[in-house]
């Protein structure tokens, strides 16, 4: 007879692999969650970055609006240079607001 076959076989306890599988669980929450905050801070760093760039966009913007008001003006009161550049921007589908009174 076997040696294997005389042996007694004894039932294997789950404690290994389920204390394997809870340590890989609590080692793959620990890098998302690691991830997910250095995502965090890069996105909150790059957001505080845009500022001067986003507040330069809306000073360039009111520069804009009120070079093309002044334009809509002077082509009001009969200017032929006016004139042709606010129909030009009209033309490129570039609506201009009501003067304001």
């Amino acid at each position: 007879m076997n040696a294997l076959t005389n042996a007694t076989h004894r039932p294997y306890s789950p404690f290994i692999p389920l204390l394997l599988m809870g340590v890989a669980l609590v080692g793959w929450l620990s890098f998302q969650t690691v991830q997910l905050v250095a995502e965090r801070n890069q996105l909150s760093a790059q957001s505080t970055a845009m500022v001067p760039t986003l507040e330069n966009a809306a000073k360039l913007r009111a520069q804009g609006d009120a070079l093309v008001k002044a334009t809509q003006a002077l082509a009001g009161q009969g200017n032929p240079n006016a004139q042709r550049m606010v129909a030009e921007l009209q033309r490129r589908g570039i609506t201009i607001k009501a003067q304001e009174k």
